[in-house]
């Protein structure tokens, strides 16, 4: 510990600033004008957290803590000085020329980050716990999907390097029914081409495994997403996964958010000024969460193949001279704007529990209602099952069923 010794309860404002790691917590006080005062090592343990909370108020009066790493190694202290009634900023990493200047300690940091709440730097809320349950359901879904993946490599790298018969057998095959011929295999004896078999077989199994473990996995997210905010789930092109990852993003009290257009540049989709002379454009921004960004993406691409206002402006846009990619950077921002209402702001989901039964107890088939409609049948399944939302489309269905 550096400093003094003993602490100075003068009654004045200090400002905390913490350096986060895996095993311990290295908190620095400055006053309000930036003089330092004490910095600390503690431990990242509950009794840490406390002794660490009471170093912190034995100085003065706390107006804020900023805090690196909310989310990640220091969420236990965030928690611990929330519970104490203290306000925690989130601090973004030192800028890198300032740590070239400077050089790197832990002292070092917990003092930047004491001086960027102080200075209004760190001005951004920590998010809450209400969505940590979502997050570790979403990254164990991505991870078996991702290891899914791995195993269909190492089937099709493996069979690549097979004997003649194996390989012509088990690459013309495709997908799951590759899958589900090397899962039926019995390979008896020894020798090269049973461990070969045996692999392959055993590879296979795996990839039933995890898939089925994804399949699981991915309900579990659906209907936690469904619970939290239906509105974003019955947004059109919303899918578990992409309703998933934009609320990790934005966190369960969106509330933190400034605005509209700060949820887009959170996201990295807020055009960039890229103007010089007598230059004047923008340009696509490379920042922010690209995880959220991707998501923003791929409903962007559902809209663009299936949803006839989305296909209109992209033929307009096109007819403008623009190029895919600045359509698709438009969709983003368009869309960024839809989903940050969602998330702020509670969206009555109309109940659409009636339309199956009613169609069901008129003897109408899901084939007579698409061609009425003039939509593929998928679609008024989708609806009724609520996994498509179309407001328009579902009340003209629900006129239609109460007159025929």
């Amino acid at each position: 510990m550096t400093g003094p010794s003993t602490p100075d309860t003068t009654d004045h404002t200090v400002f905390g600033g913490v350096d986060s790691h895996a095993d311990t917590v290295h908190l620095a006080i400055i006053t309000d004008r930036g003089g330092h005062l004490a910095d600390a090592e503690f431990p990242t343990t509950s009794a840490g957290y406390t002794a660490a909370i009471a170093f912190l108020t034995a100085h003065g009066t706390v107006a804020s803590i900023g805090v690196e790493g909310t989310s990640s190694y220091g969420s236990g202290f965030t928690r611990a000085a929330r519970q104490a009634g203290l306000t925690v900023m989130e601090v973004n990493r030192p800028d890198r020329a300032e740590r070239r200047r400077i050089g790197k300690s832990d002292p070092i940091d917990a003092y930047a980050a004491a001086r960027a709440a102080l200075s209004g730097r760190a001005s951004s809320t920590p998010k809450d716990d209400t969505v940590a349950g979502l997050r570790a359901l979403h990254n164990a879904a991505r991870s078996a999907i991702k290891a899914r993946t791995a195993t269909l490599n190492q089937i099709t790298h493996t069979l690549i390097t097979a004997p003649d018969d194996i390989r012509a057998k088990y690459l013309a095959l495709q997908g799951d029914k590759r899958t589900e011929a090397l899962a039926r295999l019995r390979p008896a004896g020894a020798g090269v081409r049973v461990a070969l078999l045996t692999a392959l077989r055993t590879l296979a199994k795996r990839v039933k495994a995890l898939t089925e473990e994804h399949h699981n996995l991915t309900a579990a997210v659906d209907a936690l997403v469904t619970e939290l905010n239906p509105g974003l789930r019955a947004t059109y092109g919303v899918g578990p996964d992409t309703a998933a990852q934009l609320l990790i993003t934005a966190g369960g009290n969106p509330d933190r958010l400034r605005g509209e257009a700060s949820f887009a540049a959170l996201c990295g989709v807020a055009p960039v000024p890229a103007s010089s002379g007598k230059t004047n454009r923008h340009r696509l921004s490379r920042g922010g969460d690209r995880a959220a960004n991707a998501a923003l993406y791929r409903i962007a691409l559902c809209r663009m193949a299936s949803d006839r206002r989305t296909r209109d402006y992209v033929a307009r846009q096109t007819e403008a001279g623009r190029t895919k990619k600045e359509i698709i950077r438009l969709l983003k921002r368009a869309i960024a704007r839809e989903i940050f209402r969602c998330l702020t702001t509670p969206v009555a989901v109309p109940d659409i529990a009636d339309l199956r039964p009613a169609r069901q107890a008129k003897n109408i088939t899901l084939t007579a209602v698409a061609n009425h409609f003039g939509v593929w049948p998928a679609v008024i399944s989708n609806i009724e099952r609520g996994t498509r939302r179309d407001d328009t489309l579902a009340t003209a269905y629900r006129d239609w069923l109460t007159a025929a």
